[in-house]
């Protein structure tokens, strides 16, 4: 072997690594060996060359066969159903046996039947055709001209202009890869335990109104100017599992993005989302919620915007799991009862924008970053503005009888009171909903003449209000109107027999109709 095909070798692979976009996973000792991916390219995710004359077909075959051994282990490493290797003999002259029949259909490993090696030859007097073979493979035009003969010195210039390009873009990835040491990840986690463990002692995680009190997202309070319960649910958890599923998505998550946009920049991406993700929330969700799962969606985002960015890297490195990942968390989120969907909706969004606005550390592009800017300004302004202007909203409603039923189950009459009476003058048209609450809550305070008006009000929207009847039928005994109070009484069994409380009113007032008949 002379120096042409150690020069048509290192020719070869200088053109994977610069024009092809392959990069060096295995360099074997004696140089003459040489393993590459990328594994973007679905035709040939991995290459492998080898510098070496092949005097017979029969050892031409036992090298075959060792690449599909060797290359059924990178599938296994990289986690591929099925892989296929492109291998490339560079030699000084083809086999001098027939050896055309073991390069006229791919090889595959016996053993699993899911890696497969397509072999090539580039031999004088097969430098055209091995060419046009892999240009085929890779779908790109690959061809060259070379001399006779080349130095020494040419071969080992070009194989250190290869190596060192090579080095040079990992060194370029790493420097995308990890821009920051994670910090704030670990800040963020322990803030989480420290207000859990805070919950817990002072009422209990799972409590609604402990929940409330210490900052969980409820619409009806937002609405009334408490603006910050967009911010603090974020490091609010129901639960000892709510608890754990976001810390452990934290974790990963965080810590990975915390290593792409740095300190600063995940600090803002993370904040940002989840706030968007409450502000989602309280845009399309009445119900009291908590939990970093916004700004845990919002990292999902991050990633995404990095896949945009840089779509080779992203695929080689985190694209098919996070994608896996997130498909799964998505399909868990909308078929499980009791999650705030807006929200993580809202966060996956809000995750995207930060980022684009905030870009990459050592690589700013104003123009794009100001585009993020504008249109997140925009979608964020817009919505607080709707979500302010929209009281007459069914989300606004069923949040305020929300929070007037968790005030009712306390005890609490007069803050349910309040809420109420704050949401039907800010309103024109409240339902029978809120008529019905309004109603039960003015009969506690003793406010009868009020509370009979707003479930008359109830009825007249909902005739089958069984509720409502019974009561009104209440307020009429207590006001000593006893054949009123039996006619509402009588209308609220029919309307549902099953209730015990019903048929204990309507037998309570018939005898004390008898008792004073008979009296």
């Amino acid at each position: 072997m002379n120096n042409k095909e150690g020069y048509i070798f290192w020719r070869v692979a200088y053109s994977f690594i610069s024009d092809q976009g392959y990069r060096v996973i295995q360099l074997f000792e004696n140089q003459k060996e040489l393993w590459l991916e990328k594994l973007e390219n679905k035709k040939a995710p991995i290459i492998r060359m080898l510098l070496h004359d092949l005097n017979w077909s029969n050892a031409m075959q036992r090298d075959i066969e060792f690449t599909a051994s060797n290359g059924e282990r990178v599938r296994k490493q990289i986690g591929k159903r099925e892989l296929n290797v492109l291998n490339i003999y560079v030699s000084q002259f083809p086999p001098v046996d027939e050896y055309e029949y073991r390069l006229a259909k791919p090889f595959v490993f016996p053993q699993e039947n899911k890696t497969t090696v397509t072999s090539i030859i580039l031999a004088n007097g097969k430098l055209e055709s091995g060419f046009r073979n892999i240009s085929e493979n890779l779908s790109s035009d690959t061809h060259f001209e070379f001399q006779d003969d080349y130095s020494e010195q040419e071969v080992e210039e070009l194989k250190k202009s290869a190596l060192n390009l090579n080095v040079k873009k990992v060194k370029a990835e790493q420097e995308i890869l990890f821009n920051g040491k994670p910090l704030l990840t670990y800040v963020f986690i322990v803030i989480q335990l420290a207000v859990f463990l805070w919950m817990e002692i002072h009422g209990g995680s799972t409590n609604t109104s402990t929940l409330i009190k210490y900052g969980a997202k409820v619409n009806a309070l937002i609405y009334q100017g408490e603006w910050w319960r967009l911010i603090t649910p974020i490091f609010l958890h129901s639960g000892f599992l709510h608890l754990v599923m976001n810390t452990l998505a934290l974790y990963f998550l965080g810590l990975t993005v915390e290593r792409i946009f740095g300190n600063i920049r995940f600090l803002f991406i993370y904040l940002f989302a989840g706030v968007t993700g409450f502000i989602s929330s309280f845009l399309f969700s009445p119900i009291v919620s908590v939990g970093a799962s916004g700004a845990i969606y919002g990292c999902f985002g991050a990633l995404l915007y990095f896949g945009t960015i840089y779509p080779k890297l992203f695929s080689r490195t985190i694209g098919l799991n996070l994608i896996v990942v997130l498909g799964i968390n998505l399909v868990f989120s909308f078929t499980s009862s009791g999650i705030d969907n807006y929200g993580h909706l809202g966060g996956l969004a809000g995750g995207f924008l930060a980022a684009g606005m905030m870009h990459f550390p050592k690589n700013k592009k104003w123009v794009l970053q100001l585009l993020f800017f504008f249109l997140s300004v925009t979608i964020v302004g817009g919505s607080l503005f709707y979500g302010y202007h929209s009281t007459s909203s069914t989300v606004y409603e069923d949040s305020v009888v929300m929070l007037a039923q968790e005030y009712v189950n306390k005890g609490n009459y007069k803050d349910a009171y309040k809420v109420l009476k704050d949401f039907e003058q800010k309103t024109s048209n409240p339902t029978e909903k809120t008529y019905l609450i309004l109603g039960f809550v003015e009969y506690k305070q003793n406010l009868l003449s009020d509370a009979k008006t707003h479930l008359h009000k109830a009825i007249e929207y909902d005739s089958k209000l069984s509720t409502a009847y019974y009561y009104l039928a209440i307020i009429n005994f207590n006001e000593n109107n006893f054949k009123q109070a039996k006619q509402n009484a009588e209308k609220a069994v029919k309307l549902n027999p099953s209730d015990q409380d019903f048929s204990k009113l309507l037998n309570y007032i018939n005898q004390t109709q008898s008792t004073g008949k008979e009296g």
